[in-house]
């Protein structure tokens, strides 16, 4: 049965809204997953890993960053992404109040990189990260690394990345992880750009992430 619904809080300054993913047999981790600069949290790709992860018995809170609760379209202004951060705190903060399980954090896009200068900052906010389509460089700008904070992320990271994204190819993204002190994953997806979800792989590919991500999160820490 899907069994989200739509959940609200406002615990703070920063108001936390999306939807809550809650599983028939709850593993009680938790994943708090947002989404891109041109989308919101009900872009196919979050509904669908969403969906995924509910079934494998995770909860999920799949949320709107500040700057899209503020303008229903267009992306974030000069200056967000302060903001953007302290929603995805309020956000986790909101769901450490229902569990005191293992916490982790995933973004599509600009709201992985959100979560990362985060976590770069917090190293203890969270457990894991997965960070979707990370936008290492402006398409066509490969001078342009957004890699300055990956030297202070502590926080094992998974990225998934589509071989045909013009935010980075494969070969970057390896050689940007080489950058981040703490474990990292790789899961390239075959065919996909930025959007990673394709008419191709849209049935298998969200397992595929789950999976992927539930092994990584489940090596333990030296």
């Amino acid at each position: 049965m899907n069994n989200h619904r739509e959940f609200r809080d406002d615990p703070a300054e920063v108001p936390v809204r999306g939807f809550l993913h809650s599983p028939t047999n709850p593993t009680g981790d938790c994943l708090v997953l947002t989404h891109g600069a041109g989308a919101n949290c009900n872009s196919p790709l979050l509904v669908a890993l969403a969906t995924a992860f509910r079934a494998s018995g995770m909860t999920v809170l799949r949320c709107d960053l500040p700057f899209r609760q503020l303008r229903p379209y267009g992306p974030p202004q000069r200056g967000s992404g302060e903001r953007d951060q302290e929603g995805l705190k309020a956000a986790i903060a909101s769901m450490r109040q229902q569990t005191s399980a293992r916490m982790f954090l995933g973004g599509h896009s600009y709201g992985g990189r959100q979560a990362s200068l985060l976590c770069s900052a917090e190293p203890g906010i969270v457990d894991r990260l997965l960070l979707l389509s990370y936008p290492l460089h402006p398409p066509q700008r490969p001078e342009e690394l957004r890699t300055g904070h990956f030297q202070r992320l502590q926080i094992p990271a998974m990225f998934v990345h589509g071989t045909r994204d013009g935010f980075g190819s494969i070969d970057e993204m390896i050689a940007a992880l080489k950058l981040i002190p703490a474990r990292t994953e790789l899961l390239p997806i075959a065919g996909a750009g930025h959007e990673l979800i394709t008419k191709q792989n849209r049935e298998e590919m969200p397992n595929k992430v789950v999976d992927a991500f539930r092994s990584f999160v489940y090596v333990p820490e030296p």
